[in-house]
């Protein structure tokens, strides 16, 4: 087996996982998910540090 055999197989298969990767991200099932998770730090209820050091 000749090296540039292996090279080409093992770029064949990383560019099929980024494919991959790529229409499960942008797939419909996915978006709700990162959607919500995008949201998380602006509907975080958390206190900015220096009120919650001058609560305790």
């Amino acid at each position: 087996m000749d090296i540039n055999l292996i090279r080409i197989v093992v770029t064949l298969a990383g560019l099929a996982c980024f494919v991959a990767i790529a229409v499960w991200a942008w797939g419909k099932p996915a978006k709700g998910r990162f959607d919500e998770a995008a949201m998380q730090p602006i509907n975080d209820d958390d206190l900015p540090h220096e009120q919650a050091r001058s609560e305790k």
